[in-house]
């Protein structure tokens, strides 16, 4: 008899039981599909935004230099940054992004003023079962878009209070949470352009890195995929693991009737 097994149980009550324990193990497995494909975002658009806190001088995950934190720098959602490690066709890009609205909070709150900042793309939102950077082609995140920047927040090139709140009015000032809208933009409208040692990649990382200064999309300067270039699949979590769509369910399906059977 299983541990779990209860003989004074009832078959059904066996059953519901098994049923979600082997449920609870799927959130820990990333299935990946050679149908799985990656963002095509369009250069202006709408998308949701959320903040995080990176160390100045660190060196993120496309590998730009660490004086580039001296700048206002965003991560990118896994599916739409184009790699689940390392760089991936976003690093490098810049965009304007613009506050819009608060997306959690009742009623949404909608500043008085218009708050814009040009951000480049220098790491990864990696890829999660729920949260903002969870969009794939297969459907948006929960604010409904296929596009998240994570704003490296707070940041000395960022004014404080460059997110707008109503502490009186909702008692607390970060709404976490933004509907944006962005533009992509030359790299020259961004703050670190003037300050060669905030561009590029960092040296000694060698194919660990790619940063263009100004990515336009040409393959001659713009990133590949070290996803795609590594045969790791695009959906690949890093915090867990991927099982190829080559890998049949029978077995696992065959297992779990086995393990049944021996409760019952």
């Amino acid at each position: 008899m299983l541990p779990w097994s209860n003989s004074r149980a009832t078959p059904s009550s066996q059953l519901l039981s098994f049923v979600f324990t082997f449920l609870s193990f799927l959130p820990y497995i990333s299935w990946a599909s050679s149908s799985t494909e990656w963002i095509n975002y369009s250069p202006d658009g709408y998308a949701t935004m959320t903040h995080y806190s990176l160390p100045e001088n660190f060196i993120a995950a496309c590998g730009c230099t660490s004086t580039s934190t001296n700048y206002p720098t965003a991560a990118m959602n896994q599916m739409a940054y184009g790699s689940s490690t390392s760089y991936g066709p976003a690093c490098g890009q810049c965009f304007n992004i613009t506050l819009l609205n608060s997306f959690l909070s009742n009623p949404p709150f909608y500043p008085n003023v218009t708050k814009s900042v040009v951000v480049k793309v220098t790491d990864l939102c990696p890829l999660s079962l729920s949260g903002w950077c969870n969009a794939t082609t297969h459907g948006p995140n929960a604010g409904g878009h296929y596009l998240n920047f994570d704003l490296a927040w707070p940041s000395s090139s960022i004014p404080s209070d460059f997110f707008p709140s109503d502490e009186s009015l909702y008692g607390y000032a970060d709404f976490g949470v933004w509907n944006i809208s962005y533009q992509s933009v030359s790299c020259t409208n961004w703050e670190g352009w003037n300050h060669a040692a905030a561009l590029g990649s960092v040296a000694n990382l060698g194919y660990s890195a790619c940063c263009p200064d100004d990515p336009t999309g040409s393959t001659n300067n713009t990133c590949p995929s070290y996803s795609d270039d590594n045969g790791i699949p695009p959906d690949t979590q890093t915090s867990g693991f991927a099982i190829s769509s080559s890998i049949s369910l029978l077995p696992i399906i065959t297992l779990a009737v086995s393990l049944l059977s021996l409760m019952l």
